[in-house]
């Protein structure tokens, strides 16, 4: 079965390659990292920095009260999410459903800013074997001007 990039369960996702030289590798991640850090705390005051994980290769960068935002990478392309916390403090302040519903509210509001920001690619599918297949976002309006 073919691989793609991880993103957490549930996630808003935006999609975009980064350069994965080999000679500079960590560089490109690291500023990958530094953007979608800044951006995102820039569209979103809310957001502050949270170092963690969600499984092995889902990497949390920020957190509100609501939302885990990250970034998951593979072969050069990057996924990166916005999506309701799941950690054990997030459910004992208040272990009602309500609480899941406003952050689903606040996630739902944010989503189309949040691809808007970090989107280059459209997850169009994937095949059998698990491949995903993307598309360039505004390439079939590009592609139908006079």
């Amino acid at each position: 079965m073919a691989r793609s990039v991880s993103y957490p369960r549930g996630s808003i996702v935006a999609f975009r390659l980064f350069d994965e030289d080999e000679d500079d590798r960590g560089w490109a991640y690291d500023c990958l990292v530094e953007d979608v850090i800044s951006s995102a705390r820039s569209a979103f005051p809310s957001l502050q920095r949270q170092e963690g994980w969600r499984g092995r290769e889902d990497r949390i960068l920020l957190r509100n009260a609501f939302a885990d935002c990250g970034i998951s990478t593979y072969c050069g392309l990057a996924a990166i999410w916005l999506v309701e916390r799941d950690d054990s403090a997030y459910w004992e302040r208040c272990p009602e459903q309500r609480r899941s519903d406003f952050a689903k509210r606040w996630i739902t509001q944010v989503s189309d800013r949040f691809v808007g920001l970090f989107g280059d690619l459209r997850l169009v599918g994937r095949f059998s074997n698990g491949e995903a297949i993307f598309e360039r976002l505004g390439f079939a309006s590009q592609s139908t001007r006079p």
